[in-house]
């Protein structure tokens, strides 16, 4: 054992972006990590722990199946990394090449774009730290 509960590992409601308020919130200010697979929109809260939300659209992802099969993933990568995000909203937009990838480079995406997001806030903090 790690130490680690499952209740470190869970994904509840308050974990998730659910109203249409919270997912405006991220699309008018959030930042962008971007690669083949998804386009990544993350914005600090004040809530504390990081938030995730979907935006998978049936025109890039033409079958129910792959759209739950990419949230199902996006989701999984999301709790195993939760701890690092910090204070953030995400919304995961999936994009055409998505759907016939493999689950492993899926995977390894999600993770590149977690680890883009913890050294863009890394940053922020620093710049904030330096001029505060």
């Amino acid at each position: 054992m790690t130490g680690t509960t499952n209740n470190d590992r869970s994904f509840t409601r308050r974990q998730r972006l659910v109203e249409s308020a919270e997912f405006n919130h991220v699309f008018q200010g959030g930042n962008r990590s971007t690669d083949r697979f998804f386009t990544i929109l993350y914005r600090d809260n004040e809530m504390g722990y990081p938030r995730l939300g979907f935006a998978v659209s049936k025109k890039r992802i033409r079958k129910a199946v792959g759209r739950n099969q990419i949230r199902r993933l996006t989701r999984e990568s999301f709790r195993m990394s939760k701890a690092r995000l910090g204070s953030v909203d995400v919304v995961v937009m999936a994009r055409s090449a998505a759907a016939t990838a493999a689950n492993e480079d899926i995977f390894n995406s999600l993770q590149k774009h977690w680890r883009r997001m913890e050294r863009n806030s890394d940053e922020i903090i620093s710049i904030e730290s330096r001029n505060g």
